[in-house]
């Protein structure tokens, strides 16, 4: 799970109308034995920690399809269960890297990894601009906050010099998706740009120190490829981008209008500060090595009993991928992944099998996707949501599953997002039918809305949560913060998430069926979800949608 330190929407006004009309409660029984099950394979050392494009992921996303045929839901990929997804890998040749600074006062070269970071190209084997510098801000344009880093600045043919980050005052979420890397490229290529530096902050370096950066710098990028061969989401006009220590990013602004101290004292004061052109150019060069993988989503459908209704899809989404070996010279060395993802996976799993005993099916169908390249940043998401196997406007929520924590037995779940839409009003329904609390977001400042799979479908205008379980305990002995804390600074994304943890079975029962009442619900409720008034993500990504 690739964010995931924590996120969410402040709870807002709801609208209890959409759930109205919703059939009367029914009851769901998981069976605890089947989700152990699940988990315990998926988990397992043969799975080779299911990394994208592995054997072992291939071998989940078969066990998942079969699992899907025996409850006998309805294939929904390009060929059965299976929706192939290709891939471009591309890697850094690690001795390629170069950086030129060029004043009045002559060159200065800055040294890879220690001066500046820079990953590999999926666009090309080789790499290489050369420009004028500008500095632009936060490299943001947010029309909605009267905020344009570009007003007034001419960087056409040139590389512009952006602050990691956003200005504190943006809302969390909002801003979380104005000051993604993606977004940024954007903007810079909408004005103009060739090239992007990107340069830290105090800010930047007390949630990600520019030293802990570099244990990730062999780490590969993809893409997934789109019909034309070509990586989705790229930019062909940016030759070249770097990110920069503290002490490399001075000397882009020696003799600058601003120094970067007094840029940091803005900072500091939440002001944003206004571009300008700054002396000298830049030369980047690079070179990679690029490869093409294939993975799949696993995708299956029980259909809705109305006539009408049937052709409308609440879907539920869980990625089966982890992150395969650890470089590690310990024995263990395999990433298993049991509660990232096993564990939702699981869950999902069990929740279409009780949907599929059902005697009376609910009104609309059920979607279930199990999606693989979360990790490599919610990859088989975004491809599903851009070739989606239903249409795109007949999918009416997404509920998404990633990282339930199954150690204690939960007394609340936490669905971020829910505020966006009425959809809060149908998942605290859905809940309380299975005796547990709604909670808000614990975690705002961390804008966990925007960092898994639900946000693939959020950005096709699909009103979407991402549900946990939430902190409260029903053991007033465990302090559910404190046990979900220990587990990121323990076993996220390391061996030890594995099938050795303390798993409580009853946790897994209840999760299973919230989420079994949650889909109930919005499955039959009489009115699809709608985005709240104004939200910014409804009117960004669902002004088009019918």
């Amino acid at each position: 799970m690739i964010k995931k330190l924590l996120l969410g929407a402040m709870v807002s006004t709801l609208s209890a109308g959409a759930v109205a009309q919703t059939d009367k409660s029914v009851s769901f029984e998981p069976d605890t034995n089947r989700i152990k099950s699940h988990l315990f394979f998926l988990a397992d050392d043969l799975l080779e920690g299911r990394d994208t494009g592995s054997r072992g992921h291939d071998i989940a996303s078969l066990y998942i399809a079969t699992e899907f045929s025996k409850y006998g839901l309805k294939p929904m990929g390009t060929d059965g269960y299976m929706q192939s997804v290709e891939f471009r890998k591309a890697m850094l040749e690690q001795e390629s890297p170069s950086f030129t600074l060029s004043t009045d006062s002559g060159d200065v070269s800055l040294a890879y990894p220690k001066d500046y970071l820079t990953g590999p190209s999926l666009l090309n084997t080789a790499s290489q601009v050369s420009g004028e510098l500008v500095f632009a801000g936060y490299g943001i344009i947010a029309d909605e906050l009267e905020h344009n880093d570009y007003q007034d600045l001419d960087v056409e043919g040139k590389i512009v010099v952006v602050l990691s980050g956003k200005p504190k005052s943006f809302p969390s979420e909002m801003g979380a998706h104005l000051a993604s890397g993606s977004q940024k490229a954007q903007y810079a290529v909408d004005n103009g740009a060739i090239g992007m530096i990107s340069v830290t902050t105090p800010t930047a370096e007390k949630v990600r120190p520019y030293q802990s950066r570099l244990s990730y710098i062999h780490t590969p990028r993809m893409a997934w490829l789109n019909e034309n061969n070509e990586p989705a989401n790229s930019f062909p006009q940016l030759k070249g981008s770097a990110f920069l220590s503290e002490g490399a990013a001075r000397k882009l602004f020696d003799n600058a209008p601003l120094s970067l101290d007094e840029i940091y004292a803005q900072l500091e004061d939440d002001k944003a500060p206004e571009g300008f052109a700054l002396s000298g150019s830049v030369s980047m060069s690079k070179k990679s090595k690029h490869s093409q993988i294939t993975s799949p989503n696993v995708v299956a459908a029980l259909e809705g009993s109305d006539p009408e209704l049937k052709d409308e899809y609440v879907v539920f989404s869980a990625h089966s991928d982890h992150i395969g070996f650890a470089k590690t010279v310990k024995k263990d060395n395999v990433n298993n992944g049991a509660m990232d993802n096993a564990s939702g996976t699981s869950v999902m799993l069990e929740t279409a099998r009780l949907f599929s005993q059902m005697k009376q099916k609910p009104k609309r169908s059920i979607l279930f996707v199990a999606v693989t390249g979360e990790e490599k940043g919610l990859l088989g998401a975004d491809y599903f949501a851009h070739n989606p196997t239903v249409p795109v406007e007949k999918m009416v929520a997404d509920v998404n599953l990633d990282m339930p924590i199954l150690t204690y037995e939960f007394a609340d779940v936490i669905a971020f997002g829910a505020s966006h839409s009425d959809m809060k009003a149908s998942v605290e329904k859905a809940a309380s039918n299975a005796g547990i609390e709604l909670s808000p977001d614990p975690w705002p400042e961390q804008a966990l809305f925007t960092r898994s799979d639900h946000y693939a479908f959020v950005k096709q205008g699909v009103p979407s949560v991402f549900l946990v379980p939430g902190l409260k305990s029903k053991d007033p002995e465990v302090d559910g913060s404190k046990v979900f804390g220990e587990f990121l600074s323990t076993h996220y994304h390391k061996p030890s998430d594995d099938t050795n943890q303390k798993f409580n079975w009853d946790a897994a029962r209840t999760f299973a069926e919230v989420n079994a009442q949650i889909g109930y619900t919005l499955a039959t409720q009489e009115q699809k979800p709608k985005w709240n008034k104004d939200d910014f993500f409804g009117e960004t990504f669902a002004k088009d949608r019918k």
